[in-house]
């Protein structure tokens, strides 16, 4: 089992998609397809979380490649951004069963690859997509609360907005998702502004 140390102390991205290749520290290896390290921009200033591989990344092995996915996509290009310019991941590495959601102890098992990451890319700006990597970053609060409001927290500022999946579905949380998104460039701005006036 890939241990702790070993995960802490992954030298580069790569390193940490070799190890969730080989991670059996808990049970969705046993029904995985592929592995949903995540991707994109190693250098990226701007980090997307999610919650968990779907069908589609499963079998792809990239995260947010479905509907959902091109529907992000849409989402970044309309803030003149490219994928490969942000890095998107999940809070685990790979498809809970029928897209039931991670387990706690699934989650627990899989963080420390996503906190390695973090540490490596060093984002100036995280987005969580939906509740469920939401919670596990500012558990304090609700996102239909939070939603579209940056949140610093330990020097970290992140952005929680809903879930691209949930607007599929709902038009009226399509809009609100589309006038949180566009909020990203303002706030990325101010981070920024204040990195040089420091």
């Amino acid at each position: 089992m890939e241990t702790l140390e070993e995960i802490e102390s992954a030298k580069n991205l790569e390193k940490i998609a070799e190890l969730v290749k080989r991670c059996k520290r808990c049970r969705l290896h046993e029904t995985k397809i592929k592995d949903v390290p995540g991707d994109g921009n190693p250098k990226a200033e701007i980090m997307f979380i999610g919650e968990a591989p779907g069908r589609d990344e499963d079998l792809q092995g990239k995260p947010f490649v479905g509907a959902a996915g091109k529907f992000l996509t849409e989402m970044i290009e309309s803030i003149s951004l490219k994928r490969s310019e942000v890095f998107i991941g999940n809070v685990v590495k790979h498809r809970p069963p029928n897209n039931r959601d991670p387990l706690e102890d699934e989650i627990e098992a899989c963080f420390p690859y996503l906190n390695r990451q973090i540490e490596l890319i060093k984002p100036k700006l995280i987005v969580l997509l939906g509740k469920h990597a939401m919670e596990r970053f500012l558990p304090d609060f609700r996102i239909s609360q939070i939603h579209g409001q940056p949140k610093r927290k330990a020097g970290q500022v992140y952005l929680p907005l809903y879930h691209p999946a949930a607007a599929l579905y709902n038009g009226s949380m399509r809009e609100v998702l589309q006038k949180d998104f566009k909020k990203i460039p303002k706030i990325l701005e101010l981070i920024n502004n204040e990195f040089t006036n420091k």
